[in-house]
C-alpha cells in the first residue's frame, strides 16, 4: 500500500458538498484529520469554516469562485487539497438540448473545475505542494447513448486534468481523476433532460431511462468513491486516473481490452438499443 501523507490540520475544499459524493468525500476527509470547507450553491452560509457547515459557492460564477478562495486563504492561510465534484447532468438526444443547457452544463461541468482550479493555483505553488482531485465519470472514458452532451463535459475534463497534471507536477502539484460508474445519489432525479424533445427518441429514450433506472437502483454507495478520492488526496504517489466501484472498473477494463466491434455491441445491447 502507498504511504500517506499526515492529513492533520491541512486544509481541503470539496465543491457539491450538500449530498452524494461531495458530502462523503467531506466527510471521508475530515475523518483522516483535513480541515474541510465544503460547499453548496444553496448554502445560507458565506462562512468558509470547518465542522460539517457548508459554505455559498456556485462554480459557474467568477466573484463566487473568488470571494470563496479568499476567505478560505484569509481564514486558514491555505489550500492543500481541491476536490472539484459540484456537476450537473443534461440526459436526452444530443438535439435535444438547446444551445442554451449545453453551455450552462459545460459551464458547471468543465468551465467550474477551470475557475476552482485556476484559484487555487496560485496558493498552491506558492506553497510547492497541493493536490486537485476532479470527480469525472466513467462516461468520461465510454460513450453514453442519451447521455452525449454530459460524456463530453467528461471527457474533457479528463483531457484537462491529465495535460494540467504535467503543467504543474514540477510545482508540487498533482492533479488526479477519479471516475465512478452509478452512484447511489440524488443525481438522476436531478438530472435534466433536453427541453426541445423530438418524437423520433421518444422511444429510444424511454428504453434509456428504464435501462438509468435499473442501473441507480444497484449503484454503488457514495463512500465508495469518498475512499478513492481520499486516496487520490493523500497518498505520496498518486496516480493520474482511479476508477471508483465495480460498474466503472469493469466498463473501464472492458474499454481496454475487447475489440472495438464487441465494445460497441456490448454498449447498444446495455442501453437497450436495436440496429
Amino acid at each position: 500500500m502507498n504511504e500517506r501523507i499526515d492529513a492533520e490540520r491541512r486544509v481541503a475544499v470539496v465543491t457539491g458538498a450538500s449530498g452524494g459524493i461531495g458530502q462523503a468525500s467531506a466527510r471521508a476527509l475530515r475523518e483522516a484529520g483535513f480541515i474541510v470547507v465544503g460547499t453548496s450553491r444553496n448554502s445560507d452560509s458565506d462562512t468558509a469554516a470547518d465542522g460539517g457547515g457548508l459554505a455559498r459557492l456556485d462554480v459557474a460564477d467568477d466573484r463566487s469562485v473568488e470571494t470563496l478562495v479568499a476567505d478560505v486563504i484569509a481564514q486558514h492561510g491555505r489550500i492543500d487539497v481541491l476536490v472539484n465534484n459540484a456537476g450537473a447532468g443534461l440526459a436526452g438526444a444530443a438535439e435535444e438540448a438547446s444551445i442554451a443547457q449545453v453551455q450552462q452544463t459545460i459551464d458547471i461541468n468543465l468551465t467550474g473545475v477551470i475557475r476552482m482550479t485556476n484559484a487555487v493555483l496560485p496558493h498552491m505553488r506558492d506553497a510547492g505542494r497541493g493536490r486537485i482531485v476532479n470527480v469525472s465519470s466513467v462516461l468520461g472514458v465510454i460513450p453514453a447513448p442519451f447521455m452525449a452532451l454530459y460524456a463530453a463535459t467528461k471527457f474533457a475534463v479528463e483531457g484537462y486534468s491529465e495535460s494540467l497534471d504535467h503543467e504543474v507536477r514540477t510545482h508540487g502539484i498533482r492533479v488526479s481523476l477519479v471516475e465512478p460508474g452509478y452512484t447511489k445519489t440524488g443525481f438522476e432525479a436531478n438530472t435534466r433532460w433536453g427541453d426541445s424533445p423530438l418524437p423520433a427518441y421518444e422511444q429510444q429514450r424511454a428504453s434509456v431511462r428504464k435501462v438509468l433506472a435499473e442501473a441507480m437502483r444497484t449503484a454503488d454507495a457514495p463512500e465508495i468513491v469518498a475512499e478513492v478520492v481520499l486516496t487520490a488526496a493523500t497518498v505520496l504517489h498518486p496516480k493520474v486516473r482511479y476508477t471508483a466501484g465495480r460498474t466503472a472498473k469493469a466498463a473501464s477494463l472492458l474499454r481496454r481490452v475487447a475489440p472495438a466491434s464487441f465494445f460497441d455491441a456490448q454498449i447498444r445491447k446495455l442501453n437497450g438499443l436495436t440496429a
